[in-house]
């Protein structure tokens, strides 16, 4: 988008980008702490191929960025406003005020992620623990 465009082109053009289901819950994840793909899989019950496809769109949009630490890349949020946004959405939609809070960061079963497991190696990756989990 360039930055001559009309305000509201630019509006309607970020509202767009969040218009999506997954990208409002993976905003809602990130909102608070970093989050990495494997976590995002398992919150979202998603495959690694769509949230990534969501990701970059995110971080087109200078919406999240990705850092590298250890094997693992982490998802953060660029503009934290945004969630004040969603939140401001989710009230004129009738919902409460903090009903997505319910995808903040937390544990969950099953997730081979870092923050779900803080005593792994922070050295292996998500796949690496994936794959190594019994079936």
């Amino acid at each position: 988008m360039s930055p001559a465009s009309s305000p509201e082109t630019q509006i309607s053009h970020l509202f767009a980008i969040i218009g999506q289901p997954v990208r409002i819950q993976i905003l809602a994840i990130i909102g608070n702490e970093p989050a990495c793909v494997c976590h995002l899989e398992a919150v979202l019950g998603l495959r690694q191929a769509s949230i990534s496809q969501h990701l970059m769109v995110l971080r087109k949009a200078n919406l999240v960025t990705a850092q590298r630490e250890g094997r693992n890349i982490f998802y953060r949020l660029v503009q934290p406003g945004i969630l004040a946004v969603i939140e401001q959405a989710a009230v004129f939609a009738g919902m409460t005020p903090g009903a997505l809070s319910a995808l903040a960061l937390r544990p969950v079963a099953g997730c081979p992620c870092p923050q779900c497991n803080p005593g792994i190696d922070p050295g292996l990756s998500c796949k690496t623990l994936s794959s190594s989990r019994p079936s």
